[in-house]
């Protein structure tokens, strides 16, 4: 199979915060960000993987930076940064622009994990990802140690 430019599956949303989105803080929800976030990551999959369906397998990480308030704009961006044999890492960034003083912050940075799911409803393979940037490459070359954290959080007894 082919490789794919990471380039290729990068993908980008915006968003308005809206009240019934927020707290009784004015600020959105985890919830709300988190549901955005699943949401880019499967289209973001499905474009590297040309497939319909991905299923995600785990939320990596999810570090919330800063909030979002009503009013604000949210800008998802996400891209695959690597693959396994029917896997994808997803890395999703949500910046929040207050459109009124044009103030900018790094809201939420996660990885997720997709699998394409084959027509059987069994995983089935994804072509690698080809990194071209010098940013590109960073997030796959530092990949294998964020599957190898990922790996070992699995073992983890419960």
């Amino acid at each position: 199979m082919e490789a794919r430019p990471m380039k290729d599956s990068r993908t980008i949303q915006t968003k308005l915060v809206l009240p019934p989105d927020t707290n009784h803080m004015d600020s959105i929800f985890g919830g709300k960000v988190l549901s955005y976030i699943d949401e880019i990551a499967g289209i973001t999959a499905m474009k590297h993987a040309r497939r319909q369906v991905v299923v995600t397998a785990s939320i990596d990480s999810v570090d919330f930076l800063s909030s979002a308030r009503v009013g604000d704009v949210l800008e998802l961006e996400a891209n695959v940064t690597s693959t396994g044999r029917t896997s994808m890492e997803v890395y999703v960034r949500v910046k929040s622009k207050n459109l009124q003083t044009g103030e900018e912050k790094l809201t939420t940075e996660s990885f997720l994990t997709m699998v394409a799911m084959g027509d059987d409803g069994k995983p089935t393979p994804v072509p690698p990802v080809l990194a071209e940037s010098e940013g590109e490459k960073r997030f796959f070359e530092t990949a294998p140690a964020r599957r190898e954290h990922r790996k070992m959080r699995v073992k983890t007894p419960r």
